[in-house]
């Protein structure tokens, strides 16, 4: 892996917001540009080999973790509701039958060359960075590097799942997120496109103008009723850029629950991807699978790690890096000292995971400042499609930093 500099397209701005990525920029930082074309990262065709191998290795570990999560009765250790466990239970149960999962990210760290790429969590449920990582960045190759090739079949892939979800579910899909909101926006907007081109009928509802709708208009049984969207049509397929955390403490969520849970509605992604969208499958996994290559040591317990060691803290149901702490453990306690870096955000009171700090692809540019890079590995159907690159001058990847196009050769 490489990191190159280069100067951007003077007309970037235009070019982007023509293929509706209006959420580019990050206003009132010091930070402008949220998508940066001021450098690429270059790759070899044998580390898009292994980043393509250890996603869907990964992918079907995970799986098998969160069989046995279930199996086990360890969903509580995962900080989950018993309203949310018992969704979680029905919705594995079916999960052959209903086949009804689209998407996901991995987080890697990787240096490149023959080292292994080291799984920083699962992002299994309202994974971010689609659109830029399937569309942007592939027009950007088209136009500065049309001979050369990018990891990258999100679009094919996507179009791919909608058709076999298709067969499945007939009817109208609604797609929803909250709003306003410019990149839940956005990405709802290209997956209604993919599914479009997949032959579904499909529209777009606000979360907020998602309604519920009984017979009588007057009855409170949760039994009673069912979703509606704004022309009063019932909702019957959903898919969502909402945690499912979110939803299911809404004043609706005992709704949402009986209709899921009864077949009434079919949401995407389904409940038992909070499994694998938990940070405690870390620790799981590196139970189940311990010494992986592509595995962090991650335990529940940070008196787990020796003293010395550089452990990351995760709360159980962070996004985007909120509430992530990097620190050194003391001989003598917890920590030694404060944290080498640390988020501030509204997460943590559901618990934490730990994890080992591994190094990442970094790289020092003309004015000093050294740029950190996480790797979002996508897999749509079970199948690793392509990458988007994040980085960072601090250690910890958040909803600020920049997403760099890449290539490979």
């Amino acid at each position: 892996m490489q990191r190159i500099s280069l100067a951007p397209r003077p007309d970037w701005i235009a070019k982007v917001e023509a293929l509706g990525f209006d959420w580019h920029s990050v206003p009132e930082t010091e930070q402008p540009s949220y998508w940066d074309e001021s450098a690429y990262w270059k790759l070899t065709a044998d580390e898009v080999d292994r980043l393509e191998a250890a996603t869907e290795e990964l992918h079907a570990m995970c799986i098998e973790a969160a069989g046995q999560a279930v199996e086990r009765g360890l969903l509580p250790h995962f900080g989950f509701s018993e309203t949310a466990i018992a969704l979680i239970e029905e919705s594995w149960r079916r999960r052959d039958a209903d086949q009804l999962s689209i998407y996901g990210r991995f987080d890697f760290a990787y240096t490149g060359a023959d080292a292994p790429p080291k799984m920083l969590e699962y992002n299994a449920d309202t994974p971010t960075g689609l659109y830029e990582a399937a569309v942007v960045q592939w027009a950007w190759l088209e136009e500065r590097f049309p001979e050369s090739d990018q990891f990258n079949s999100l679009h094919e892939g996507l179009v791919q799942a909608w058709t076999k979800l298709r067969d499945k579910n007939k009817g109208v899909l609604h797609l929803t997120c909250l709003t306003p909101h410019a990149e839940d926006e956005g990405t709802l907007r290209y997956m209604l496109d993919t599914a479009l081109e997949a032959g579904w009928t499909a529209k777009i509802v606000g979360a907020s103008d998602i309604g519920w709708s009984t017979l009588d208009g007057a009855a409170t049984n949760i039994a009673d009723g069912y979703f509606v969207d704004l022309e009063d049509s019932k909702i019957e397929t959903l898919f969502k850029i909402v945690p499912w955390d979110w939803l299911l403490s809404d004043e609706f969520g005992a709704r949402l629950v009986h209709a899921v849970k009864t077949g009434e509605l079919t949401v995407i992604e389904p409940a038992w991807k909070m499994i694998i969208a938990n940070k405690a499958i870390l620790a799981l996994l590196w139970e189940m699978y311990p010494d992986h290559p592509n595995l962090l040591p991650a335990f529940m317990d940070r008196s787990a790690f020796a003293p010395g060691s550089t452990v990351v803290a995760k709360p159980l149901l962070g996004r985007e890096g909120a509430n992530i702490s990097i620190a050194e453990l003391g001989a003598d306690g917890p920590l030694a000292g404060a944290p080498i870096a640390s988020m501030d955000g509204a997460y943590g009171d559901e618990g934490y995971v730990y994890q080992a700090l591994s190094p990442m692809a970094s790289a020092v540019d003309d004015a000093g400042k050294t740029h950190h890079a996480v790797i979002g590995s996508w897999v749509i159907d079970g199948i690793g499609r392509g990458i988007g690159i994040r980085e960072d001058t601090g250690l910890i990847t958040h909803n600020r930093s920049r997403f760099v196009p890449h290539l490979f050769e």
